[in-house]
């Protein structure tokens, strides 16, 4: 959080910096997005096929609607950008090292894209945005060796932080091959949890390290299990598929996921951050071999929209 407030401070300090100057140094591109470079004028220009690697924090009056701050920089080819009315139009004016605050008013996003806005945004509204070029890279190859870097630092630092808290809170867990923590319970003495099984969870899902619940299908209006075979990855994330492995028909327990074996980078949904490790309580109550699947000549039936389901209704994992 302190990262993100820094972020917003920058922002209105440059901001208030503009105003003061007489909106010196501001500019339009073509499709008459503003923006100022903020540079101390050395180095070359990123040419045409390389790839920036960049932070970025994009705020909607006084909130942050998204921050790399404490996610992983991206990774964005230079290419010639058609004039848009997008952020990637200024690209190719930057240096390793600039910064540059975009803005981008409400109405003219509407109007370009021909989409109505989201409800938290209004027409007079302003999308401020600061990106800071971190490095430039030759290729996507090299781009990527350096991504990977990123990504294992990363790893590391989410893993750091379930051990911290598992340590602090005196909680005995298994660490599995892959990284999920395993806290259990009751391991079950029914069938065990295996690929190719189908088996019924019932859970509750806590933000980590607060523990509010964010989802659960235990009370409420749906407490029907979840179900989903072993192995096949459809509908939950992999911190499932591998922390219930430790488990047998009736088991209890806690999954203590790092965020690369949840959602990851991308936000999961209206409630989960990127990168943000996540707590599962769950209950294994039902252990079987997966039906068949159909066979590959079988007739199709036509195929029928289904209503949107409500998601209260706790299936998304």
């Amino acid at each position: 959080m302190k990262k993100i407030t820094s972020y917003v401070f920058l922002i209105s300090g440059l901001l208030t910096a503009i105003a003061c100057n007489n909106n010196q140094g501001i500019k339009q591109t073509k499709s008459g997005l503003l923006y100022k470079i903020i540079s101390d004028g050395k180095g070359e220009l990123v040419k045409k096929g390389q790839f920036l690697k960049f932070n970025y924090s994009a705020k909607l009056r006084d909130s942050i609607l998204y921050s790399t701050a404490d996610a992983l920089p991206f990774y964005a080819l230079v290419d010639s950008s058609p004039a848009n009315y997008n952020i990637p139009e200024v690209f190719g004016m930057l240096r390793k090292g600039d910064s540059v605050i975009v803005i981008q008013l409400a109405d003219s996003i509407e109007a370009r894209s021909g989409r109505p806005l989201p409800p938290y945004i209004k027409k007079k509204d302003k999308i401020t945005t600061q990106v800071k070029v971190l490095d430039i890279f030759p290729n996507q190859e090299l781009a990527m060796v350096d991504k990977e870097k990123e990504m294992t630092s990363e790893k590391a630092r989410e893993s750091k932080a379930v051990e911290a808290y598992i340590a602090e809170h005196k909680i005995i867990a298994q660490k599995t091959a892959a990284g999920t923590f395993v806290e259990i319970k009751s391991v079950g003495d029914g069938p065990g949890v295996d690929s190719g099984k189908l088996v019924s969870v019932l859970y509750t899902g806590k933000y980590f390290p607060s523990g509010k619940v964010f989802e659960t299908n235990t009370s409420g209006a749906h407490t029907e299990p979840i179900k989903f075979v072993i192995g096949q990855q459809r509908g939950i994330i992999q911190g499932w598929d591998d922390g219930l492995r430790l488990f047998k028909k009736g088991g209890k327990g806690s999954l203590y996921i790092p965020a690369f074996l949840a959602y990851g980078q991308q936000a999961g949904g209206p409630s989960h951050k990127p990168f943000e490790n996540l707590i599962f309580d769950v209950e294994i109550v039902g252990v079987e071999n997966a039906p068949p699947p159909p066979p590959a000549n079988a007739t199709k039936l036509p195929a029928f929209t289904l209503p949107k389901q409500n998601p209260a209704a706790g299936n998304k994992k």
